[in-house]
């Protein structure tokens, strides 16, 4: 279909390989995009919170986050500008390193089988939100979530013309795709410009 190719080409990039996370069904790529979905949670700008992504990419398992101080996770977060929330987004990213050590050994993939949004959401700053972003990139690596294709996606696709019930919406591309489907209907969503770009194209 058109629509989904000129979606795909344009804006087809996932949040998680922006932030050069190579995901992977493995304890420090989703721990990576925990963080990741945790910084895109708050209200600030996508690109703003990848930068952070980025910035805070040397702490990449939960022991470097908590062996980080406070201040290396705050100083972090202000190279990449994600100034407004840095010490309160430093002091959940540690509380969070600390709860999955806990609860889960460090690794995510035991959160797999249960209710994975239910999980998520145990995380400080992990509400509704993050547990869709989370979720949203995750399908890539684990398939028993696809089609994960939430609120904020199907915003999108009615943006664009596009189907807005998940399973037809998932039709439309191969299921490898679902993840960059899934995160350019989040970008047309927030993005009159973009969604003008496609439906034109």
């Amino acid at each position: 279909m058109d629509t989904v190719r000129a979606l795909l080409d344009k804006a087809g990039t996932t949040y998680a390989e922006q932030a050069g996370i190579t995901l992977a069904d493995k304890p420090a790529p989703l721990y990576r995009l925990l963080v990741l979905s945790t910084l895109l949670s708050t209200r600030i700008k996508a690109d703003i919170a990848v930068e952070a992504a980025k910035e805070l990419k040397r702490y990449g398992t939960p022991k470097k986050m908590l062996d980080a101080s406070w201040q290396d996770r705050v100083d972090a977060l202000g190279r990449a500008h994600y100034v407004r929330y840095d010490e309160s987004t430093a002091t959940a990213l540690g509380d969070g390193a600390q709860l999955l050590l806990d609860e889960h050994g460090g690794d995510l993939r035991k959160i797999r089988g249960g209710d994975v949004r239910a999980e998520l959401r145990k995380f400080p700053r992990m509400g509704p939100v993050g547990a869709d972003i989370f979720c949203r990139e995750a399908q890539a690596v684990w398939p028993e979530l696809r089609p994960y294709l939430d609120k904020k996606t199907l915003d999108g696709a009615k943006k664009i013309g596009l189907p807005a019930e998940p399973d037809r919406l998932a039709g439309l591309t191969a299921k490898k795709d679902l993840p960059r489907l899934a995160a350019a209907l989040v970008r047309v969503s927030l993005d009159r410009k973009l969604a003008d770009a496609v439906r034109t194209a």
